[in-house]
């Protein structure tokens, strides 16, 4: 090792590091970079980091490999100029933290540049260096410093990710931050003489790479580049391995392992001076040595040299791939020879990946088999997705068993799949590196519905420097049949399956939090996927049928199953065993009770919802031969993109429901089931609640708040209302999301906690409220805010109503039930929030004591009148009614409660033909009357979406209209969501915003937006014109990529009662060949 450096290099002037920056500087880049899928090492996302140029006219860029990445990546250069480029991935390095893109010399026309030479004999300790890069965001930043150390420890990380392994680092306190990896660290002569990687913060410390193996892969790339005319090919660059970590540890370390005395004197001999220590190896995950050597083995020879270095090992193992060599090593003073033949890495280093319903799954490669110390090969969970995140699989799982087969390979899994169907509900075993001893067992269901696209397989194409795609499955495959038999989910299985286990949340390991990789990660969290109402479910869905068969809820063959009062006593076989000290409506409750499990698709997350996994507890509300129906409250069904499993009090079994209806205003939702998956058993035992709207419950009443807890076991208390008629007054959260509005709710003086639900009976267990979930946020100083929920009775009046509508066959859209057409109700709302203001206070404003008098007189109890706090924008009253106006009467009717105002919407259904009110105002101290319109919503939530660019785009939602505000130049196409490592995480198209016009042409609605995009071109720079919830204006270009983010639908048909998926444009085949 060099102490001192030249006498020349440390008179470096002032004006020589001037000359060194001056041709160094336009040489630098910054690389935006967006991993478009997680793979290995690396999760999905968008960051930058900084590169540089070491040949010109090759066009090739160096840099980190964790910015280059192992898997699927697109990139941009931006010289200093602000010249951007794309730019390709020609090599990453499967162990050491470099790699290369390439880029198109010819596309720079408006920048003189020249390459940065690579001198790694230059580094010593002592030398003064600069680090010119994109540090902390910046365009250029320099940085100044001085060598070290030249022996170094690699830096560790974290133990789930990217580690490099197997060489020496230098070191210098320059304090390098995010988005300097891959910076130049150069001397005074503008060489470069390390590759900055990572630093630590806490001591302001950077790490730098040696370049020696970085200048032998540059000169194989250049070789093989000049060996192909006029285009890149695939160039290999030979790497070879033992699969064994080893660490240098100094003479007195290897001395108290075993090392002989007559060895440590070999070994100094014959070592360059200076030489401190030897290697030793610290582990052996597999391969060549498996068996062979141990930790604490010391490395004496190999192929008869003595090797005390990584760069001597490495060289000879490089040059030696597929051939034997002899090592000698001293194992506890005992001197072994071994002989192993080297191993390709390049043949550990998946380059190919599944993409199942969201989840990325390929073999286990060599960096993660290091961390977590099984085998490499194995079938690992890099990303869970959606469907094995359901059944509890968490990411870095290692899949041994899936449908009673063993999982050895990923074409194992692969073939199972190919044989399973949509709904199918199969075992599957995993292992986890947190648990590794145990394995652990769960159930995944097949998406029945087209959440995602079919599984493809993805290969890297070293060529092109991008991912091709193809399908994974044979086209006979059932899960890729377009038409699916109704029928109750089957379990497939080896053996007999157990239940599985709670699943688990996806689990994020503390990581090194001193020690960060150098890549500044954009911060793009506009919306939060952490609700504090999470759930777990493992689900399951039937398939679906396309029976077309009109009926009623009134069929001859069935009994409307709503029992009287002496029917519900009747004890019945199956049903759960009363506690003996249970009452009475207990006793008659347990047996309609059903917890609900529901998941919504990450694919999916629509309509603000703010958490991917819910329960709850609803109630059966109508049970027969064809069809039965539960009512939930909607913080537990927040939208119809959802899959919902329903566990029943009365009979231990679990089936899929269907989301059928979600009331527009009132806090609950309908979810369909099929009786037949309860077996003749189950669905005897089942039975529905008898419903109680009238008389309301008043203050004092005595009712009995029946629930169920997670073990399925009834839970009841008996209590009294204090409050029948508390008004909501729910904030718009900071993702508007549904809220519950112009509703009156019933309070209780003891209940079992806000995670409590279920429903409100009297002594003889008719339900008179259900005992729902209420979602709001709670701002804690500033801008911090905070998801929280909590209970209240919902009277079933409402619920009552719908059913009546049901059962009449009202005139709403046709929806296909178990098989069976049923025409669902329209609900007529006036699109208007309101709230309560006491006749004292409305007094005040200056409102007539002959009005107070009507109003006390119409409403004793409550004495207040009902002002607006705004309309919902569009709605037919957005322009009639104001802030702050008094709503007296409706058709001369004194107005005095919420529900005032829906009996008058009902009333002009009756009348048919009708659709406006006539009400009496109070607005700045005169009394007026107004014609106001209503409006009538389907009971279906939101039933399209759209995916362009990984944005997620709908129609605004109720509870963005609600903010009152909506883009005067169209308000049809709302962004919900976004993807990462897409294009609208990589150019800022974040949610909470409108997209109203794409390249000039206006997109005021979905259809005119798919119109637009769907002429656009893979590659094409698109100029997008937003507006946000603020009404702040924005205008943005963005790139869009149709190979990994093809523009698809999501659409509910209700002749089906399927989920279907349409692809609207991607990259064909043809398409591709002529981009490259």
């Amino acid at each position: 090792m060099e102490i001192d450096p030249p006498f020349r290099e440390n008179i470096a002037t002032a004006e020589d590091w001037r000359k060194a920056l001056n041709k160094v500087v336009p040489a630098v880049v910054v690389l935006r970079t967006t991993a478009a899928r997680a793979f290995d090492t690396e999760a999905a996302g968008a960051s930058y980091a900084t590169g540089f140029v070491v040949d010109k006219r090759r066009g090739i860029i160096l840099t980190n490999r964790h910015v280059v990445k192992p898997g699927p990546v697109v990139a941009e250069a931006m010289f200093v100029n602000r010249e951007e480029i794309p730019v390709h991935p020609i090599y990453r390095d499967p162990v050491h933290d470099f790699g290369f893109f390439r880029y198109d010399p010819d596309a720079i026309q408006f920048l003189s540049y020249e390459e940065i030479p690579l001198a790694p004999e230059a580094a010593c300790v002592g030398l003064e260096i600069r680090v010119v890069g994109n540090d902390s965001g910046e365009k250029v930043s320099i940085l100044a410093g001085t060598l070290a150390r030249l022996d170094r420890d690699a830096p560790h990380y974290k133990k789930d990710g990217y580690n490099d392994f197997n060489t020496f680092y230098l070191q210098a306190a320059s304090g390098t931050k995010g988005g300097s990896s891959g910076s130049p660290v150069i001397d005074w002569q503008g060489r470069a003489v390390a590759l900055n990687a990572g630093s630590k913060s806490s001591t302001a410390s950077a790490f730098f790479l040696p370049l020696e193996r970085v200048v032998r892969a540059l000169k194989l790339l250049q070789k093989g580049r000049d060996a192909v005319v006029n285009r890149w090919g695939a160039i290999t660059i030979p790497r070879g391995t033992l699969q064994v970590t080893f660490v240098h540890k100094g003479f007195d370390e290897t001395r108290r392992l075993g090392l002989q005395s007559e060895t440590q004197q070999m070994v100094r001999h014959a070592s360059p001076p200076g030489e401190t220590g030897m290697l030793v190896v610290d582990s052996v995950p597999g391969g060549p040595a498996h068996k062979h050597l141990e930790p604490g083995d010391i490395l004496i020879r190999i192929n008869g040299e003595v090797i005390t270095q990584f760069l001597k090992m490495e060289i000879l193992l490089d040059d030696r791939v597929d051939q034997k060599i002899d090592l000698q090593i001293e194992r506890g003073g005992t001197s072994l020879n071994v002989e192993l033949i080297v191993q390709d890495l390049h043949s550990i280093t998946p380059d190919y990946f599944l993409e199942v319903s969201g989840a990325v799954i390929h073999p286990l490669s060599y960096q993660q088999a290091r961390n977590f110390r099984f085998h490499c090969g194995v079938v690992y969970v890099t990303e869970p997705g959606y469907m094995l995140f359901r059944a509890g699989v968490p990411r870095h799982a290692i899949i041994k068993k899936f449908a009673g087969e063993e999982i050895s390979r990923l074409d194992d899994l692969i073939a199972v799949l190919s044989k399973l169907s949509r709904g199918a509900r199969v075992p599957l075993e995993y292992i986890s590196y947190m648990d590794r001893h145990r394995r652990k067992s769960v159930l995944v269901t097949v998406d029945r519905h087209e959440w995602y696209a079919p599984p493809q397989i993805y290969k890297r194409d070293d060529s092109t420097g991008l991912w091709t795609a193809k399908p994974a499955l044979p086209p006979q495959s059932p899960l890729l049949a377009s038409n699916y038999s109704f029928a109750p989910p089957t379990v497939l299985s080896g053996g007999t399956c157990e239940s599985s286990p709670t699943p688990m949340e996806r689990i994020h390991h503390g990581n090194n939090q001193d020690l960060t990789d150098g890549v500044t990660y954009m911060d793009t969290n506009y919306e939060s996927d952490v609700g504090s109402k999470r759930r777990k479910v493992e689900e399951e869905s039937s398939s679906d049928g396309t029976v077309i068969a009109d009926s009623s809820l009134h069929e001859p063959t069935e009994e409307n199953s709503r029992p009287t009062a002496n029917a519900n006593l009747i004890d019945y076989k199956g049903s759960p065993a009363a506690a003996a000290n249970a009452s009475l409506a207990e006793r008659v409750i347990e047996p309609t009770l059903v917890m609900l499990e529901v998941h919504v698709p990450p694919s999916c997350m629509i309509d603000g919802v703010h958490s991917q996994h819910f329960f709850g507890t609803g109630v059966i509300v109508y049970h027969s031969q064809s069809m039965g129906l539960v009512a939930v409250d909607k913080n537990t069904v927040a939208i119809s993109v959802s899959d919902v499993m329903l566990s029943f009090a009365a009979f231990p079994v679990e089936i899929p429901g269907e989301v059928v209806f979600l009331h527009p205003v009132h806090n609950f939702a309908l979810v369909a089931y099929d009786p037949s998956g309860l077996g003749a058993v189950g669905a005897s035992a089942v039975r529905a609640a008898q419903l109680l709207p009238e008389p309301g419950l008043c203050r004092g009443d005595a009712v009995y708040l029946v629930g169920l807890s997670r073990s399925l076991q009834a839970t009841s208390r008996k209590s009294v209302v204090t409050n029948p008629c508390a008004a909501l007054n729910i904030g718009s959260a900071d993702c508007p999301r549904y809220r519950a509005t112009n509703m009156e709710v019933i309070e209780l003086d003891t209940d079992f906690g806000s995670t409590f639900s279920g429903v409100l009976t009297d002594e003889q267990g008719r339900v008179q409220a259900i005992w729902g979930s209420f979602s709001t946020q709670l701002k804690y100083g500033g801008s911090a805010s905070e998801d929280h929920q909590f209970v209240r009775g919902i009277p079933v009046y409402a619920i009552s109503q719908v059913l009546e509508k049901i059962s009449c066959g009202t005139d709403g859209p046709a929806l296909l039930i178990n098989g069976i057409k049923r025409s669902m109700p329209l609900v007529r709302i006036l699109e208007v929030e309101l709230y309560p203001t006491l006749l004292s206070k409305a007094r005040s404003f200056g409102l007539s004591d002959d009005w107070v008098q009507a109003l006390v007189k119409k409403d004793p109890t409550r004495r207040q009148v009902l002002r607006v706090k705004g309309c919902l924008a569009g709605s037919k009253a957005e322009n009639l009614l104001e802030q702050g106006d008094m709503v007296l009467a409706i058709d001369k009717e004194p107005i005095t409660c919420f529900r005032d105002i829906e009996d008058a919407c009902q009333a002009l259904d009756k009348h048919g033909g009708v659709d406006e009110l006539t009400m009496t105002i109070f607005r700045q101290g005169r009394e007026m009357e107004l014609v106001v319109g209503t409006d009538v919503r389907a009971g279906n939530g939101t039933a399209r979406v759209i995916n362009w660019c990984g944005s997620i785009v709908q129609d605004p939602h109720p509870a963005v209209r609600a903010l009152g505000f909506l883009p005067e130049e169209g308000h049809g196409v709302y962004v919900a969501r976004w993807c990462h490592g897409s294009p609208a995480h990589r150019y800022g198209l974040y949610a909470l915003q409108w997209i109203v016009e794409i390249n000039g042409n206006p997109t005021p609605d979905l259809d005119h937006f798919v119109n637009v995009t769907k002429e656009l071109e893979h590659g094409e720079f698109v100029r997008v014109r937003t507006v946000h919830l603020n009404g702040k204006p924005r205008v943005l270009t963005l790139k869009q990529d149709l190979h990994y983010w093809p523009m698809w639908e999501l659409r509910f048909d209700p002749d089906t009662a399927i989920w279907r998926r349409r692809t609207i444009k991607e990259l064909d085949s043809l398409q591709y060949l002529r981009i490259f």
